[in-house]
């Protein structure tokens, strides 16, 4: 477990939250595991994220001791745009997130504020970006509503971001990276309209990642390329947000907060983000305590490296600098090929026994991702059962015991392993 980035910042400095998702309980270990300060996870009901593996109550308590058994704060999502029937349960649900020691709430609908104010009164409410605070009164007047935290919309250039920070006194959030809507903030009625599924009730399908090819109503069965690609074309597909490259101009800004999407995303997938902006952090800390201005920080290529090396849409900046162009999206194909992906977790030590998440073969090359932004590489040159009996190879589900050339003597239980694949164009 690193703890470093538990400690308290040297005056003139605030190293802001590092906000980690959480789609399940294997998903928020590792985000703790890789230094999440915090996570954000959602229950069954209320929740934008109906299809990730969210949590029944008795999960959210158990998430919530583990969370803090680890010095990690834990955020509810509660931020479904709410109908009259969605209000049956919600304040018995409250008192339960209030019971269970919820750190915060995360909320969007100005009706379940509202009740939450009234029945959980002491506990803090943070919005969520799907309100799309985009200006400095909206911030000021959230704040008045009795908001502590405020998710500001992804539809913000550096500038904005500082006014608003200057404007009010509550907590700024950001996110920093991950998939981005085609839409304000994620407010969008695509997926009802093609597929029933409403994405404001947590249950969106995607649509923007659809291919799409053109019809003309006289002309059926005959179909037109909307660009040059002759099997469709994702007009709708953003290029994801990362801004890693961009860090040390957001803690200049003083927030409180830099968040991580992708509670939809794979246990390798959380681990190895939290991991690459945790060790960010650390690392723009360390110049600014040996003395170097903000406004000199550049941040080594290595750190964006590692972030290329995870499942994407290929990478943008969105509103950061500028208003984003055609070149960030994504216009050929829902995903850019993979070179990597995420092998095994580790489940024990001396032997070492690792969970296989990918195909495993003996004289495979793997990394070893640990809490610093190099990872260790070696090759696997045995592979065992847990009989101890020895096999060339281990498929997704077994758990086996592995020899490496060098020897992995720093690995830690819930590490990630990683390899590189020749081309990979999957979601896992």
């Amino acid at each position: 477990m690193h703890e470093n980035h538990k400690s308290p910042a040297k005056k003139g400095i605030k190293i802001p939250e590092l906000l980690a998702p959480a789609g399940n309980f294997d998903k928020m270990v590792a985000a703790i595991h890789y230094g999440a300060d915090a996570v954000y996870l959602g229950g069954k009901n209320y929740s934008l994220r109906a299809r990730a593996g969210n949590f029944d109550t008795d999960e959210i308590a158990k998430a919530i001791r583990y969370a803090h058994d680890h010095g990690t704060r834990v955020y509810i999502t509660v931020n479904i745009f709410a109908h009259n029937r969605d209000f049956k349960n919600i304040e018995d649900y409250l008192l339960f997130l209030k019971d269970a020691g919820a750190d915060a709430l995360i909320i969007s609908d100005p009706g379940i504020l509202s009740v939450a104010i009234n029945t959980i009164p002491d506990m803090p409410v943070h919005l969520s970006t799907q309100a799309n605070v985009t200006n400095m009164y909206s911030a000021v007047f959230w704040e008045q509503q009795g908001i502590k935290r405020i998710n500001i919309a992804r539809e913000l250039g550096l500038d904005e971001i500082k006014q608003i920070r200057m404007a009010t006194k509550a907590e700024i959030e950001i996110f920093v990276h991950g998939a981005l809507c085609i839409s304000y903030s994620g407010r969008c009625m695509l997926s009802s309209y093609l597929t029933g599924r409403d994405a404001n009730q947590g249950d969106c399908a995607h649509p923007c990642r659809y291919s799409y090819q053109l019809l003309e109503k006289k002309r059926p069965g005959e179909y037109f390329p909307v660009e040059e690609d002759m099997r469709g074309t994702y007009i709708f597909n953003s290029r994801d947000l990362c801004l890693i490259n961009r860090l040390p101009d957001i803690i200049s800004t003083d927030i409180d907060s830099i968040k991580i999407e992708g509670r939809m995303k794979s246990v390798g997938y959380t681990g190895n983000i939290v991991r690459i902006y945790r060790a960010a952090l650390d690392w723009i800390k360390m110049q600014f305590d040996k003395g170097m201005a903000f406004n000199r920080i550049v941040m080594p290529k290595e750190f964006g490296m590692e972030t290329k090396k995870i499942s994407t849409r290929g990478q943008t900046e969105n509103f950061f600098r500028h208003p984003p162009t055609s070149e960030d999206m994504l216009y050929d194909t829902t995903h850019t090929d993979q070179k990597f992906v995420p092998a095994a977790i580790v489940r024990g030590l001396k032997p070492l026994l690792i969970e296989i998440r990918s195909p495993l073969n003996t004289g495979d090359k793997i990394e070893y991702l640990g809490h610093q932004i190099q990872p260790v590489t070696c090759t696997v040159t045995e592979i065992f059962t847990e009989d101890k009996m020895p096999v060339e190879c281990a498929n997704p589900g077994n758990r086996v015991i592995i020899n490496t050339d060098p020897d992995l003597a720093e690995a830690e239980i819930n590490s990630i392993i990683q390899k590189k694949v020749e081309r990979y164009s999957s979601t896992n």
